[in-house]
């Protein structure tokens, strides 16, 4: 009698690995998209997103868009825990609009249009944005035009005098920080709008002129909006002052780096003011 031996067991196979999806899949994804740059904040990467995307900032496919936000978050708290901090938060009131939107609504108050759209705060927020970087970007470019065209001889006039403090040259950077600063601010208080505040930037360019003229010394950006509480002032208030500066009317200072901003006359502050004055078009009204 012969005995066999058993047949010995096949090694068990492994699964076939599925196939890493190529990036053209990758690109057909709801979720997926390419985000290449450093951006200065949120907001900034949000309009990156919208635009790149030929989205309908009124109409914010928030689910989407809040997944490819979370996603760039991700990456970055890997690589800057330091800067993390502010993405996370504005993850946060994504993830926050996008719970509240998948809430039940009744219907009487959508066809009545009395439901308010809870995205219409970080639309705001992003047209606000926006409009700050489109005025600091538009003096930018003029002056960059007028640097490389010709130079004017008014400039020697804006040579400090040699026993005055020293002090750093802000530019339109500063200045949007500032007015930044000023804004964020503002939407933390509490306040009670009895009558809406109509201002235009030309009635906030005559009162910068007066300013300057009354006090005839050098004034703090901060002073000079002390009064200004309402969003459209301090817009009106920020292009007005770009203006004076494309004009070299003033001059921007600094005593600290990320400091306050010194506003200050021109030597030929008065004949600038006069020219122009006739020919100021407010164009952002």
């Amino acid at each position: 009698m012969v005995l066999k031996h058993p047949p010995t067991p096949e090694p068990p196979r492994e699964p076939a690995k599925k196939a890493e999806p190529s990036k053209e899949e990758q690109s057909q994804s709801p979720y997926s998209i390419t985000v290449g740059k450093i951006y200065d904040g949120p907001l900034d990467l949000l309009l990156d997103l919208i635009r790149k995307q030929d989205i309908d900032i009124y109409d914010i496919p928030i689910a989407k868009i809040t997944a490819q936000f979370l996603a760039y978050t991700e990456q970055l708290k890997q690589t800057d825990v330091d800067s993390a901090g502010e993405f996370i938060y504005t993850a946060s009131l994504l993830i926050h609009i996008k719970s509240k939107m998948l809430l039940p609504r009744e219907q009487s108050l959508i066809a009545n249009g009395d439901m308010e759209d809870p995205r219409r705060e970080l639309v705001e927020r992003l047209l606000e944005h926006e409009r700050f970087k489109a005025a600091a970007q538009m003096l930018l470019q003029k002056q960059q035009i007028e640097e490389a065209t010709w130079t004017n001889p008014g400039i020697a006039e804006f040579k400090e005098e040699a026993n005055s403090e020293r002090e750093i040259a802000a530019d339109t950077t500063d200045l949007v920080r500032v007015f930044q600063e000023i804004l964020d601010r503002i939407k933390t208080r509490p306040i009670l709008n009895v009558d809406a505040e109509t201002v235009t930037v030309a009635q906030m360019l005559d009162y910068c002129k007066r300013r300057l003229v009354m006090e005839d010394r050098p004034i703090s950006l901060r002073k000079l909006l002390a009064n200004t509480h309402s969003q459209q002032a301090l817009i009106c208030m920020f292009l007005a002052l770009l203006e004076m500066v494309r004009l070299q009317a003033v001059m921007l200072r600094q005593v600290q780096v990320g400091g306050d901003i010194i506003i200050k006359k021109s030597d030929n502050f008065d004949d600038v003011i006069a020219d122009h004055a006739a020919t100021v078009r407010d164009d952002w009204r």
